[in-house]
């Protein structure tokens, strides 16, 4: 049996997304075995992001500064504006380096039954974005369920007395995907979202 401590750090480990009590006794574990290089840089990197990580009060993105990066980069677009639900889908659409405009953090999406509702997101500020007449297309980057969708066309109906072009991502076939092992849900938006071949 491991000391309290140890069990403790275990637990504490095993409620973060995508670690489950397994995972966490091996992080843990490593983490004992190579205490003397690996603890002292975790907790150095665990402490200073605890004292700089800041919300950006312009798009609602996580950094350590006000305006985050993003933001505050003059090469990037500002005519183009991707909405998203969460930072982490920030994160994911900036890693791929494909889109160059700005991004939206919405905080979640609409949803009755955990009773969330448009007041409970960050889309007065969007539209506060949008009112400034600087945006010229906001790409609605809602993830392919059925909340993540209904949260999509709400917001398009909001900006739509803007006369700004309003996107979407594309849903359907992932690259390399066989349909066999595809879902019923995928295929169907991919047979509605067919076009000619070029």
């Amino acid at each position: 049996m491991a000391s309290q401590e140890i069990e403790a750090l275990s637990s504490t480990l095993a409620r973060l997304p995508g670690l489950g009590p397994r995972s966490a006794r091996r992080a843990v574990l490593w983490l004992v075995k190579n205490r003397e290089q690996a603890l002292p840089a975790l907790l150095d990197a665990l402490g200073a992001v605890s004292e700089t990580l800041v919300e950006c009060a312009t798009c609602g993105n996580v950094d350590t500064s006000n305006p985050c990066g993003i933001c505050a980069d003059h090469r990037r677009d500002a005519k183009s504006l991707c909405v998203v639900e969460d930072v982490a889908d920030v994160w994911a659409l900036d890693r791929a380096r494909l889109f160059s405009g700005r991004y939206h953090v919405l905080g979640g999406r609409l949803s009755a039954l955990d009773g969330i509702g448009p007041e409970d997101l960050n889309i007065t500020d969007l539209l506060t974005r949008v009112e400034g007449g600087e945006v010229d297309e906001v790409v609605l980057a809602m993830n392919a369920t059925l909340e993540g969708q209904t949260t999509a066309h709400y917001i398009a109906e909001r900006l739509e007395p803007f006369g700004l072009r309003i996107t979407q991502l594309a849903h359907g076939l992932p690259v390399g995907g066989e349909l066999d092992y595809l879902d019923e849900g995928t295929l169907a938006q991919a047979l509605r979202a067919r076009r000619p071949v070029e």
